[in-house]
């Protein structure tokens, strides 16, 4: 049994990944109608995938066929559009960050429970292999107590006129909004709840109107430190896109997972025997690759969330957990601003 979808936004991301690689191979999805406001661009992906299309949302919304919507608009459009889709009963897969203020993201989450349809938003990177497997082995205790993690999604992202990223109104910052929820969502998924953030955004290289660099502390609930660094000024194949975790016994290192592709490395450094050495010499430490089956990040994101529909299940990723990543990323702007560390 497949869950019928429709995509509002369809000429972004969503022609780019999340349709040919999400939903189209997803075995319990289908793919019934596109909607995007550029009409010849709109027309061809329809005619690519053998699809209806639209190029308004209303007339998409009022698609009795559709069960469930992949909204991949920008930043701003995110709250109008997730509230229209709920008042229609459509299911709702929304891109990231979920809205632009707390208010917006309140009233998201408020009639999707009026409503009763589910909402959840595209984390697709917690999906990946590897960082399924950390968090297997986070649970199991091998690295032992964490006490740090760092992501890092880095990126070279030029002045593009009208791009709707580097528009403060319209995407509601730069880097560290577009990037740095991401890496707040593994490190959050892998570690825990963060409580506090110190942040310094600079606009450094790129001559645009939002921030391209961004580092932000994060403190743990648990009392472990993160950081995530977030770039649009360092050229694409010089950022590894690292996720890195370290315990009382070990770390976990990955590489080039942090990202839009299934694909990376990860390499893990166990010490199950430690003793104190005041020279602190560092002995050579046999690295153990992990080696698993690449799996589509999309394509589990898409089964994932018709499964939870199909068997009336909550969402993986809760609509709380959007608002909350939402709060940690303001909170940032505000230490950024202010200069101060900023509890959540």
């Amino acid at each position: 049994m497949s869950v019928k979808w429709g995509v509002i936004g369809a000429c972004g991301i969503a022609q780019r990944r999340t349709i040919p690689e999400g939903i189209i191979p997803a075995k319990n999805a289908e793919l019934i109608a596109i909607m995007d406001v550029n009409k010849n661009a709109v027309k061809e992906v329809a005619k690519k995938y053998g699809v209806k299309y639209y190029t308004d949302e209303g007339s998409i919304l009022k698609d009795d066929e559709i069960e469930v919507v992949y909204i991949a608009t920008p930043t701003y459009l995110h709250h109008q559009q997730v509230l229209m889709a709920a008042k229609m009963g459509k299911h709702i897969l929304c891109e990231k960050p979920m809205a632009l203020n707390l208010r917006e993201a309140q009233e998201m989450i408020n009639i999707s429970q009026k409503t009763g349809v589910k909402l959840t938003f595209d984390y697709m990177m917690r999906y990946h292999i590897y960082h399924q497997k950390a968090k297997e082995m986070i649970d199991k205790g091998i690295l032992g107590e964490l006490v740090m993690g760092r992501a890092q999604l880095t990126c070279w992202y030029p002045p593009i006129p009208k791009a709707w990223r580097q528009i403060p109104h319209l995407g509601g910052g730069g880097s560290l909004i577009d990037m740095g929820s991401h890496c707040i969502d593994l490190l959050e998924m892998l570690i825990g709840k963060v409580v506090e953030v110190s942040c310094f955004t600079e606009s450094l290289v790129q001559k645009y109107p939002v921030e391209d660099a961004a580092i932000g502390v994060l403190k743990f609930e648990n009392g472990a430190l993160g950081v995530i660094d977030n770039f649009f000024n360092v050229p694409d194949a010089s950022s590894e896109n690292r996720l890195e975790l370290y315990g009382s016994k070990g770390s976990l290192l990955s590489y080039g997972t942090i990202g839009q592709s299934s694909t990376g490395k990860m390499v893990a450094k166990i010490e199950e025997e430690k003793k104190y050495q005041a020279e602190q010499k560092r002995e050579e430490l046999k690295e153990e690759e992990i080696v698993l089956e690449p799996v589509n990040i999309y394509q589990a994101e898409i089964e994932d969330f018709s499964r939870c529909i199909l068997e009336d299940k909550k969402p993986s990723f809760t609509p709380e957990e959007g608002l909350h990543n939402l709060k940690i990323i303001l909170a940032c702007y505000e230490s950024a601003k202010k200069g101060t560390a900023v509890h959540i």
